[in-house]
């Protein structure tokens, strides 16, 4: 059943590309990615005379895409956040091979006119304020490491008062991180069901506090995903292979399409999981043997490693080795 009204909306850092497509008609409009555009947008769609229930589709692209998706549900649009690889499968049966922000909004607006849709579910606002601490966090980590390679890099001769003012400023973002740590910690603790689920991920061998946290700013309840194979694919640690016709072009590696900063919480405890988690490191040695590269390895790593969050905290069950994780088979390259 195709929907008469949709509406399609391609997000980049700085601005909305968005297309409003009614029957064979479209209307299209460019708007800042900014708290002031989020809301002329709300406006704009209801001049339209649109009903609330017009699906609105984005891509999951990260807090890009989600600061204008939770605008749009909290004034209870029809949304849908949905995994940049539906859109290019539904591009290549379009043949569609225009790649313009606009032709991208024009392309997400006749999917959401035909596709089969779930509403997405905003983050609660406990998760909304942890993800504002992670941000925050790696903000003060990120500034640290280039405070540090700028004194590593200054000259014998520099004066001394520069490479005192750079000490100065990395003993103070040091301050500063301790502190936002405490405040990520009192944070899960002082909410129940961020504690049992960030409890839950911990007692998975490779998966600390840091970690944990970052998933859960990112990912939210991963509850509200039907299956972990679905919760692979919004992270974006799915195996995609590259084809031509009836050729396969070099090995399996990991799509990338999905949420990237959720995808990149799990790059360390993909390596720690690889020597620490008994059933990772059986599965990275059968890898190994067949010829697999490290880096699909790691690949590997994550993923098997999303099975095993969806699983701890679907179960409410903490991570017992002996526990086969049923459906997961070990794909090749991934």
């Amino acid at each position: 059943m195709m929907n008469e009204h949709a509406v399609g909306i391609d997000v980049s850092k700085k601005k909305l590309d968005i297309c409003v497509a009614s029957g064979d008609k479209i209307k299209t409009k460019v708007l800042r990615n900014t708290p002031a555009g989020h809301a002329e947008l709300d406006d704009w769609l209801k001049q339209k005379g649109l009903p609330l229930t017009t699906p609105i589709v984005l891509e999951a692209t990260g807090p890009y895409s989600e600061a204008v998706a939770i605008v749009l549900a909290d004034a209870n649009w029809a949304v849908s956040v949905v995994n940049p690889a539906r859109i290019t499968g539904f591009a290549q049966s379009e043949l569609s091979r225009s790649k313009t922000d606009k032709a991208d909004a024009k392309l997400i607006a006749r999917f959401a006119q035909r596709a089969k849709l779930e509403l997405w579910e905003p983050p609660s606002i406990a998760v909304r304020e942890l993800r504002a601490l992670v941000d925050r966090l790696q903000a003060l980590m990120d500034m640290r490491q280039q405070e540090l390679n700028r004194l590593e890099a200054l000259d014998q001769g520099a004066p001394s008062s520069v490479q005192n003012m750079v000490k100065e400023h990395v003993d103070w973002l040091n301050v500063q991180i301790k502190r936002i740590q405490s405040d990520i910690d009192d944070h899960i603790d002082g909410n129940p069901k961020l504690k049992h689920d960030a409890d839950l991920m911990q007692s998975i061998p490779g998966i600390g506090r840091r970690a944990s946290a970052q998933f859960l700013a990112y990912i939210g309840d991963v509850r509200r995903f039907k299956s972990a194979k679905a919760l692979a694919a919004f992270v974006g640690v799915t195996p995609r292979q590259k084809q031509s016709g009836t050729s396969v072009k070099g090995r399996t590696m990991i799509s990338r399409a999905g949420h990237r900063a959720a995808r990149k919480s799990l790059y360390m405890p993909g390596l720690v999981a690889k020597r620490y988690n008994p059933v990772i490191v059986a599965m990275s040695k059968r890898l190994e043997q067949k010829g697999m590269r490290p880096k699909a390895i790691v690949g590997a790593s994550m993923r098997r490693l999303v099975h095993m969050i969806y699983g701890v905290i679907k179960s409410g069950t903490p991570f017992q080795a002996d526990i086969p994780l049923a459906g997961l088979e070990v794909q090749e390259g991934i």
